[in-house]
């Protein structure tokens, strides 16, 4: 006889340039969910895991020297650490996952904004999901300049927030790019004065991704 067959849960991403608020709306997000009975897990790219944690110390430090391709590849060995470690068990469990960051990241940051190969940085998403792609992406479109200056307040900024607009600039177009390919996954909401403002299109949309609707 047949064991019971596990119920797989939803993989949520948050999406956006530095500064964008991911961190709040994906925190404010748990906790609308949380009041309503689901099993959350919130967690964030690079991180989630030891191993990942470490590897986030060494890409963000401010002054480090990393190659595109070396970032790329540390990038992808974190995401397979997290992906295994973390995100895949937790949907086999029936668990609402929230990440902050995954694989658009990668194709926004290092495919555009570092100019790398979009097709390789693509696959090597793929080798380091084994596939695994968000159910729902929340694109918090903010602008530049606004952005960077609400993350270098924050203590100077990191390794990646202190490139250059032009950067950043290419990062938007990136995930713009993205949004427009995968508009069925990829939602965008603009930047709104107030951080419950955003919570309340993003709470929107996630009812209507839960009950079902496109």
């Amino acid at each position: 006889m047949n064991g019971p067959v596990k119920r797989r849960g939803f993989f949520i991403t948050f999406e956006g340039g530095d500064g964008s608020g991911k961190s709040t709306q994906a925190g404010l997000l748990a906790a609308w969910l949380r009041r309503r009975g689901r099993s959350v897990i919130h967690t964030r790219e690079p991180g989630g895991t030891s191993i990942a944690e470490a590897v986030r110390r060494v890409l963000l430090r401010p002054g480090g020297r990393v190659s595109p391709l070396t970032e790329l590849f540390l990038y992808e060995a974190a995401r397979a650490q997290h992906v295994a470690e973390v995100i895949r068990p937790a949907l086999d469990a029936g668990k609402t996952v929230l990440c902050e960051r995954y694989t658009d990241a990668t194709e926004a940051y290092q495919g555009w904004g570092r100019r790398l190969p979009l097709s390789d940085v693509r696959a090597a998403n793929r080798f380091a999901t084994g596939g695994l792609k968000p159910d729902l992406t929340i694109f918090l479109e903010s602008p530049v300049e606004d952005g960077l200056r609400r993350a270098r307040a924050r203590g100077g900024g990191d390794r990646l927030e202190r490139e250059s607009h032009d950067f950043h600039r290419r990062v938007k177009a990136g995930y713009r790019s993205i949004a427009r390919r995968e508009p069925r996954r990829v939602k965008v909401v603009p930047w709104a004065e107030g951080a419950e403002r955003v919570h309340a299109r993003v709470v929107k949309i996630a009812e209507s991704f839960f009950s079902g609707k496109p």
